[in-house]
């Protein structure tokens, strides 16, 4: 295992055979605040020994992903390191330089056995009922001399491990799951190098880990069966085995695996449906980790600094749409007016077409608007929902049905929309105020023997065509005089 003087080293290393999903986001998320938490280093190496599947667009879909997640790395394929290259397919002379290595030392041997022959071995196993089922090692003693000349003359083989027939059970310690024994009945001579040249995963993984000084293995508990296949490659290094730590799957409500039938899976898609990349960041980090078992916001500062593996569950995590919606709404609270305004507001107005470029909008008018919009928007786009009858004029507003069918079109909203028009008017342009259009509404119910909310009720709705918007003096107090006054008329041709 490591030594507790070794400076952490982890890594992430997706495949680039598609998107980055919830899954793998949430795997780099713990390994890169592991890292940043023990001032380690956090290494990004796409494996994408997979020809047929990997793409180089997608490999550049995942570091797009992995940006928008704020997930900084140190060494990787964009910037480099001491121990690039950090794509597999740029590291294939390394692989064979490392299996003929295990060759000559006598840690691996080649295979000359073909499909038939494998088969016939398994299935004579299964019929004397041998608890070793795997390879059977047909090949394993042939003399050295006599497999090169068979090698060289052009006989197809495969590379193959060569498991110490007296290791015993592989036991590990993973951080999550405690003590593991995996059976050594389990352990065959397994292929490292496949019979048209390219290495098998668990022993490319396995070379890159040990030569990039790979600390601690973080990944899905999907892995956890490719672990002492893996511990075997690194003792026929004579590289030290990593601390490993398997975290749980994540379900969907159904309590089966997450996958599309759940809604998004890709990291994209919740980006460009406008989380924020902290609450996303937050919220996955919580599918299997706590920071003390009571607090749910966490800012990434306190993440980086806190993550811990001994707090990770090895419960699977179900992932709950709402309580991410709940997260996003968190932080979007949490910003500044200024800084909603800026990264938010302006953005969303621009994209739904509302901001004038024209129009003049102070910094301190858009900061005003920002404050009652804000503790509306539990997603960016519902800023320029609510903002939107601001936007309007007397002219283009659009009252909604029940703005008219209650705020309106009822017995005696006529007089009401009279009074609030006489009462409003006598404010002076210059003195329109949030303060002062609500000091003016403030006696008109017991004025006209009215109750409260059928009064503002009848002036939200002339005002806003609408019965929810943010707070009316404020909403007024942006729109302006002239266009407030000019809805109330609009709306008095509607009432009874």
């Amino acid at each position: 295992m490591t030594s507790p003087d070794r400076p952490v080293r982890v890594r992430f290393a997706p495949s680039p055979t598609g998107k980055l999903h919830i899954g793998g986001a949430r795997t780099a998320i713990y390994n890169w605040a592991f890292a940043r938490a023990n001032h380690g280093t956090f290494i990004l190496r796409i494996d994408d020994t997979d020809p047929a599947r990997s793409t180089e667009e997608n490999t550049q879909v995942i570091l797009r992903a992995m940006k928008w997640l704020g997930l900084d790395w140190d060494e990787g394929p964009d910037i480099g390191g001491p121990f690039g290259p950090y794509k597999q397919m740029e590291r294939l002379d390394i692989y064979h330089a490392a299996a003929e290595r295990l060759l000559a030392e006598g840690r691996a041997y080649p295979c000359f056995c073909t499909p038939e022959q494998l088969e016939a071995d398994r299935e004579a196993a299964r019929a004397r009922k041998d608890p070793f089922q795997g390879y059977q090692r047909r090949c394993r003693h042939i003399d050295p001399a006599e497999a090169r000349a068979r090698m060289d003359a052009g006989e197809s083989y495969v590379l193959r491990i060569k498991v110490p027939e007296d290791r015993g059970d592989v036991h590990i310690h993973d951080a999550v799951h405690g003590d593991v024994v995996f059976d050594a009945k389990e352990l065959d001579d397994f292929v490292i190098i496949r019979s048209d040249g390219t290495p098998t995963y668990n022993f490319t993984t396995v070379v890159d880990d040990a030569a990039m000084g790979i600390t601690h293995v973080i990944r899905g508990d999907d892995h956890l069966s490719n672990t002492p296949r893996q511990v075997m490659v690194y003792e026929a290094l004579g590289a030290p085995v990593p601390e490993f730590a398997h975290i749980s799957m994540i379900l969907g409500a159904d309590g089966k695996k997450l996958s599309k039938r759940h809604g998004a899976t890709s990291v994209e898609e919740y980006r460009d449906a406008g989380y924020l990349s902290d609450a996303f960041v937050n919220y996955l980090a919580l599918l299997g980790w706590s920071l003390d078992g009571e607090t749910t916001v966490i800012p990434r500062d306190v993440l980086a600094s806190r993550f811990s593996l001994d707090r990770i569950s090895k419960n699977p995590a179900t992932f709950d749409p709402k309580k991410l919606d709940w997260m996003n709404a968190e932080y979007i609270n949490a910003m500044t007016d200024a800084e909603f305004a800026r990264k938010i507001l302006v953005p969303e107005l621009t994209r739904a077409g509302l901001l004038d470029e024209g129009a003049e909008r102070t910094a301190a008018w858009m900061e005003q608007l920002a404050a009652i919009v804000k503790p509306r928007t539990k997603m960016p786009a519902d800023a320029a929902t609510v903002a939107a009858p601001i936007f309007a004029t007397a002219d283009t507003l659009v009252y909604d049905e029940k703005a008219v069918s209650k705020g309106l079109a009822k017995e005696g909203m006529g007089a009401v929309l009279d009074a609030a028009a006489k009462a409003l008017d006598a404010i002076p342009a210059a003195s329109w105020t949030a303060e002062a259009v609500d000091a003016a509404l403030e006696p008109l119910p017991e004025q006209l023997d009215a109750k409260k909310r059928v009064v503002f009720q009848a002036v939200r709705a002339a005002a806003c065509g609408n019965l929810v918007s943010p707070p009316l003096g404020e909403t007024m107090a942006l729109i302006g005089k002239d266009d407030c006054m000019a809805r109330i008329a609009r709306a008095r041709t509607m009432a009874l």
